[in-house]
This record gives structure tokens, sequence and C-alpha cells, in this order.
């Protein structure tokens, strides 16, 4: 019999941001199909009703723990940036390529993306992240593309197609074992880009 964890008081915002974080590391072990709230308090080690004091339920424990994710890739996109100098072209690729690097590049994020995935048809909450975190990354590119190439009308379909082949080799080097390298991963994006953008 394994020992109950013991349960200690913790200011509120640190509370609640343990429970996001254990929301997020079930997700990452269990998928979406093993988070209840026990499984999350659990992950805490606080006691199962206190979920309910910060959260509406667990629908909205995921949709929080969504966003705090999206946030955290987020912030790694912004640090790329900064250390890309004032360069558009630079400042671009770092955007671009931020993915293929820790802490976006991870077999747990990628395995609580999928869990998040797929719940986005069937619970509206986190589809709604899901709408705001993407929206976010894609104004954020369409940002450098014209940064780059203020003369091009429509920069959404070359930040559509960007996205694409972004999340793509995210995905296999997120999986691990994947046919290319992290710096390959890099010179396909800077390849895709020229091409797409001269």
């Amino acid at each position: 019999m394994t020992p109950q964890p013991a349960f200690t008081r913790a200011d509120p915002d640190e509370r609640r941001q343990s429970l996001i974080e254990a929301c997020a590391r079930v997700l990452a072990e269990k998928g979406a199909a093993g988070v209840s709230v026990r499984t999350i308090c659990a992950q805490a080690g606080v006691s199962p009703g206190l979920l309910r004091h910060y959260f509406a339920g667990v629908s909205e424990a995921i949709a929080e723990t969504y966003r705090w994710v999206g946030e955290t890739i987020g912030m790694a996109l912004e640090e790329a940036v900064a250390a890309a100098g004032s360069s558009p072209r630079a400042r671009l690729l770092a955007y671009l390529t931020a993915s293929f690097r820790p802490p976006i590049a991870s077999p747990e994020l990628l395995a609580s993306y999928v869990a998040f995935w797929s719940l986005t048809r069937s619970d509206g909450a986190v589809a709604k992240v899901r709408a705001e975190i993407y929206g976010d990354y894609r104004k954020g590119l369409e940002q450098h593309i014209r940064a780059l190439r203020p003369e091009l009308v429509d920069v959404r379909l070359p930040a559509v197609a960007l996205t694409a082949l972004i999340d793509g080799l995210w995905l296999e080097l997120s999986l691990g074992n994947a046919p290319f390298s992290a710096e390959e991963a890099e010179g396909l994006a800077e390849q895709w880009l020229d091409s797409l953008l001269g």
C-alpha cells in the first residue's frame, strides 16, 4: 500500500498553479481519459475537494492548463526572438525554429498537446483556448513576416504554410527518433521560408 501524500497549506496562487502543473503532468502521463479530479489532486498532493475551490471542474482545469502551456511556449518564443538581435530575418527564423528546442520540443509537451487536441472537438472551453493560442502564434508569425517583407499584401497564407511545416517538424522531433536533427529542421525551415518569401 502506498502512503498517502501529506497535504500542506500554500498560498492560493501557488496552490492554483500547482494544480495546473499537476494537470499538465497527468495529461502527459495518462492522456485525456486519465484526467479526473482525483488524479489531478493526487498529483498535486492535495485533497480531492480542493480542485473545485479553484476551478469549476476538470474541464476548466484542463483549459487553464492549456492556457498556461501556451503562455510558456509564448515566453520561449519571445526569448528566442529577443536573442536573435534586430535583423527581421533572424528574428523570424528564431520565432520559427524555437519550436525545435526545449522547452517546446519535448515528449512531455507533445503528450499534453495530444490530450488537448483530443478534447478540442468535445470541450468548448479547450477549443476556445486552442483558438487563442494558435491565433496568437499566427499573429506573431504574421508580424515577423511583415517586418521582413512589408510589401507583401497577404501574409496570412505564408504564415499558415510555415505553421504547418513547423508543426510537422516539431511533432516528429518531440516523438523522438526523428529521421532528422533539430539543426536539420532549422535548415528546412530556413529553406522553406526563402522559397515562400523569396
